[in-house]
């Protein structure tokens, strides 16, 4: 594998730590937003009626608190490791009754299990915050901090802030593979439908940044074909599956290329692409050199690779949540997201283009 694939188990164990403890100096915490689907929600759907949930144990069983909180996870979020390098507290999600007054100056997450690009990613999951919304929502948030601030300081505010946006796994796992012959793969071919999805997103990202972002770190797919859900549902074998992971090849270099000629579009460099699917396929390809015993099996759920259905409190728990690379059969256990986060941190061309983010966080410090 890459590079960083021949560090030590200590170091990379060393890393992740170390990351819980350390904060990158700045003169004071940048505000944080976050935009997309579970990998990064926090809480939004807690207030939703949608089966889309994270709101039951054993979800949040590493967390802090011990208790569930919304996140698809057994503890911290990739924006929970982002934010504790930029010397913050967690965004709180939008929908947050506690999000008010100065908390608002933090930042805002408005993700949303289940979303994708298109509208009719996820229409199963009923009551969900699609992509078009939290941009209205991220609108109404610039509202409501003008009567705080005022709007020329609210202004300052928003070009200022670094944002996350992680969407587009949905787009083929619970729309255009979710059944056989679903309504998207009559309408389209593999290659066009990504075409499809990558000029809706271009859209997306383009409203973004007419609504003030300026920092935009922007992740790709993960390989979808291999996460314990669709290796259970797809492979005899227990291989990964071959059809999602092309679709994954097919997306992510043109997201990548997107992205940049958004940038030469803008004359600089707005949006950051993360490889996320490289960082992933790491530990999902060689898991023991990341301290991993498994990237196959889920560490809570049930069926073949516990990788069938939801994580439930009936469902198979594992008793050790860090030597799992998955915590349910969709989404990265606590410590690979943060092996993730320490390559968004860090990383070099392989992961991150144009630059990674300390490389961000040191430009953007100086001006």
């Amino acid at each position: 594998m890459a590079g960083s694939a021949t560090m030590t188990i200590s170091t990379l164990i060393g890393l992740v730590v170390a990351m819980a403890t350390t904060f990158v100096p700045q003169a004071e915490a940048r505000a944080f937003f976050v935009f997309g689907d579970s990998l990064v929600d926090n809480g939004n759907n807690n207030y939703l009626v949608t089966s889309a949930r994270a709101d039951a144990p054993p979800y949040g069983i590493d967390y802090p608190t011990r208790l569930p909180t919304g996140r698809f996870s057994n503890g911290l979020s990739i924006p929970d490791f982002i934010s504790q390098q930029l010397g913050s507290e967690p965004s709180l999600p939008y929908l947050s009754p506690e999000l008010t007054g100065e908390r608002l100056l933090v930042g805002a997450n408005f993700a949303s299990a289940g979303i994708g690009i298109l509208n009719d990613t996820g229409i199963q999951f009923l009551n969900i915050i699609r992509m078009y919304k939290q941009l209205e929502y991220f609108e109404q948030y610039q509202s409501r901090v003008t009567a705080l601030v005022g709007a020329e300081q609210t202004q300052q505010l928003v070009n200022g802030v670094l944002i996350l946006i992680t969407v587009g796994g949905n787009d083929f796992v619970n729309n255009y593979y979710l059944v056989p012959f679903s309504a998207r793969s009559r309408q389209f071919r593999l290659p066009d439908y990504v075409r499809y999805l990558i000029s809706e997103y271009r859209k997306l990202l383009m409203r973004l940044y007419d609504l003030g972002a300026r920092r935009v770190l922007v992740t790709g797919t993960g390989p979808m074909g291999c996460v314990p859900a669709e290796i259970a549902m797809r492979s005899p074998d227990g291989q990964c599956s071959a059809e999602l992971q092309r679709a994954a090849s097919l997306y992510n270099p043109q997201l990548t290329e997107m992205l940049g000629q958004l940038n030469d579009q803008y004359g600089t460099d707005i949006f950051i692409a993360a490889n996320t699917r490289q960082m992933t396929a790491n530990f999902v390809y060689n898991p023991q050199a990341y301290g991993f015993v498994t990237s196959k099996i889920a560490c809570c759920g049930q069926g073949p690779y516990n990788g069938i259905g939801l994580c439930t409190p009936a469902s198979n728990l594992c008793p050790d949540r860090d030597v799992y690379a998955f915590w349910d059969p969709f989404h990265p256990s606590e410590r690979a997201n943060g092996i993730i986060v320490q390559q968004i941190l860090t990383g070099d061309a392989t992961y991150m283009h144009p630059m990674n983010l300390s490389t961000i966080l040191a430009l953007d410090s100086r001006t």
